[in-house]
């Protein structure tokens, strides 16, 4: 019994220690315990449709995220992997008749396939060079796509895929989990060595590779992350809407990952997870004014970007947080020294 309240207060003094000591990781949890406590507050199937659909985009962007905020790798192609990965899934189902929690898995290792095939080729482009050479794989796979209509279905996509589950309260349970779990996961890469080789290789390339740093191994293995995690999303969402088609794969999906993890603050990957849960919510809200509805979400945007470069939650942690200049680490704003370091805050 002793062994148990020791470890249950280990665990406590941890939890109090490290979430609620900082407003931003307080509220982190409270948002994960909200969208847990949800299904008992209310179970609309439309509320419960926008939410999974959020936490299905939220993983999509803060995998673009982890490749082009922390790598500096900019990839504006990212619907690939979700496209890939999506047609994999939903083909593996209707020919093969695997259940979701394999072709889940499979599509997202297909999408990793097509990290390579970006990533190899790409290893030595730069900038806009890089940009629009990822730009050209959507595309040549949708013209594939359409090449053969009669395994891909062609314009109309292919229907019929099984469901994550017969109850929409799952499925909710199902993806929220995930994208909890893998954000989390994303945001533990980026924290550690490999995050800061990352860093790195995003601040100045030539340099990292002069202090021995293999680049290239790093950013095939960034492109190879990346679409680990975007592919779990094109399966997700694939089982959910039971349809795969060339909207999967459409170049306004790549562009509206760039804007949700912008938005919310690049290079934090929870920002990203932030930014669609205020804009895909926001898109549905606007769908009372049909005719001004894109003009409003764009000047939204545009007024957070103009007052807040580096994105909503960054502006906002940096109110309510102060870091360190000694240790780096974060402390809540009205302290006069750093919690672990003693540190002058001034």
């Amino acid at each position: 019994m002793g062994i148990i309240s020791g470890y249950i207060g280990r665990v406590y003094k941890q939890f109090t220690g490290e979430i609620l000591v900082l407003p931003s990781r307080t509220v982190a949890l409270l948002f994960c315990l909200t969208l847990f406590l949800l299904p008992l507050i209310t179970a609309d199937p439309y509320i419960l449709r926008i939410l999974i659909l959020a936490s299905i985009f939220a993983i999509f962007a803060a995998s673009w995220d982890l490749l082009s905020g922390f790598t500096g790798q900019m990839n504006f192609g990212h619907a690939l992997f979700f496209g890939v990965a999506a047609y994999t899934s939903a083909l593996l189902n209707l020919h093969i008749g695997l259940p979701h929690w394999l072709t889940i898995p499979l599509g997202a290792l297909a999408a990793v396939l097509a990290g390579l095939v970006i990533g190899v080729p790409c290893l030595r482009l730069r900038g806009p060079y890089l940009a629009l050479a990822t730009l050209a794989f959507p595309l040549i796979l949708t013209g594939i796509i359409f090449a053969i209509p009669g395994i891909t279905g062609g314009e109309l996509g292919v229907s019929g895929i099984d469901r994550l589950s017969g109850s929409r309260v799952i499925e909710y349970y199902i993806v929220v989990t995930l994208m909890i779990s893998l954000g989390f996961v994303m945001w533990k890469i980026t924290d550690s060595k490999t995050g800061l080789l990352f860093h790195a290789i995003r601040e100045d390339e030539v340099a990292a590779r002069a202090s021995g740093i293999n680049t290239t191994r790093y950013k095939l293995l960034a492109f190879c992350l990346s679409g680990l995690f975007a592919g779990i999303a094109g399966g997700l969402y694939v089982h959910f809407m039971r349809i795969a088609g060339p909207s999967t794969l459409a170049l306004m999906l790549s562009f509206q990952a760039i804007i949700w993890a912008i938005f919310g603050g690049i290079a934090t990957i929870y920002g990203a997870i932030a930014g669609v849960f205020i804009l895909v919510p926001l898109m549905e809200f606007l769908r009372v004014m049909p005719e001004i509805r894109m003009l409003l979400f764009a000047i939204i945007v545009m007024l957070v970007l103009l007052f807040m470069p580096e994105g909503l939650t960054t502006w906002v942690r940096d109110k309510i947080e102060k870091e360190c200049p000694r240790c780096k680490l974060r402390n809540l704003a009205t302290r006069k020294s750093c919690r672990v370091c003693r540190a002058d805050l001034g």
